[in-house]
């Protein structure tokens, strides 16, 4: 546990230390989020590369605190190529298919690693077709997630939270290291992601949280006392997988390509019904957490008690989009002074 903590403690440390150097550099070679009018509302150009500051946080403090297996390796490779395929993005120069391509490839790596979901009772082709659909869908939606000052990476934070307990309680040491490493990086990039911010993380870094997340609770351990516990990890990821759904349903009912940029993600329909940034985002939060623990209380109860709970959870979603889905978003984009509302998918085209 000291180890762990020293992971942690370090990751968020270079992470403090690194964010400010990643801003200058970004302020000096003009890679910059400049405010458009239209769906970019906040008051002066942003620079990116948070996502390179959280990736090499990430990465040394585990150099330094833990060994690299084959899997381990495996890991960090597909989340290389992913940092390297949003900081690309974040240049404006890829494709909304090149993207998706470049997400695939990392994924392969995953696979080809041996990091992949294992259902026994399924056959291995859908047991791949399954980790391909999981992995594509949670990092995009990270990359959705990605609208507002400390959004993404404060409901990273929570995610990796309840998953690091799921895997301490398991005894798994190597997914309880890598995600306090991803823990302490995030909370070193929030100190300057809070609103108003003073750096955005880019898709680099939304897309890496998607890969890590993804990838870590896909291989962590949750059946043991029986099979709903399968949800566990979507309940845990479960605000990032809201939004996204939530969008792609309102975006079905108006008409409008999935993967156009629109005033239809939950934060923002929340602005609309009076809420500031700060308790938009503090609400992200306590859901994020809320569904956590429901997450861990799927595992930890008997069967038919985790089917009720799980029937009430997803009520309570079915509830709450319906109540968003109301809310009239007519007037606009509200003001955010931070995170431009859908900022990814307005400058990629893709979610």
């Amino acid at each position: 546990m000291i180890l762990l903590t020293l992971t942690f403690v370090m990751a968020a440390l270079l992470s403090m230390y690194g964010v400010p150097i990643a801003r200058r550099a970004a302020l000096k070679f003009g890679i910059v989020d400049k405010p458009d009018g239209r769906l970019k509302h906040q008051r002066e150009p942003v620079p990116y590369l948070g996502g390179v500051a959280i990736y090499l946080a990430f990465l040394v403090s585990l150099v330094f605190t833990f060994e690299f297996r084959h899997d381990v390796l495996g890991i960090v490779l597909a989340g290389t190529l992913i940092v390297m395929l949003g900081l690309i993005d974040d240049f404006g120069v890829l494709s909304p298919g090149t993207k998706l391509a470049g997400q695939f490839l990392a994924v392969f790596v995953l696979i080809k690693s041996g990091i992949r979901i294992e259902i026994a009772s399924l056959p291995d082709w859908i047991d791949i077709a399954l980790t391909v659909f999981w992995m594509i869908g949670i990092i995009n939606a990270f990359n959705l997630l990605d609208i507002m000052d400390g959004l993404s990476a404060g409901v990273g934070v929570i995610s990796a939270a309840f998953l690091c307990a799921v895997a301490i309680l398991n005894g798994d040491q190597t997914i309880a290291f890598m995600l306090a490493a991803l823990m302490g990086s995030l909370l070193g990039f929030l100190r300057y992601n809070w609103r108003p911010a003073s750096i955005y993380m880019g898709d680099s870094g939304a897309m890496f949280i998607g890969l890590m997340l993804g990838a870590l609770s896909m291989i962590g351990k949750y059946t043991e006392g029986h099979s709903v516990s399968l949800l566990t990890p979507v309940l845990i990821l479960g605000m990032p997988i809201f939004d996204t759904l939530f969008v792609m349903y309102i975006r079905f009912l108006r008409g409008l390509p999935v993967f156009l940029g629109s005033p239809d993600h939950m934060a923002i329909r929340l602005r609309h019904w009076g809420l500031s940034v700060p308790q938009v985002v503090v609400i992200s939060y306590l859901g994020a957490a809320l569904l956590g623990g429901v997450g861990l209380l799927v595992m930890a109860v008997p069967q038919d008690l985790a089917v009720i709970l799980s029937g009430v959870t997803m009520a309570g979603l079915a509830i709450a989009a319906v109540a968003l889905a109301r809310l009239n978003v007519s007037g606009g984009i509200p003001e955010l002074n931070g995170e431009a509302a859908t900022r990814p998918v307005e400058r990629t085209g893709a979610l």
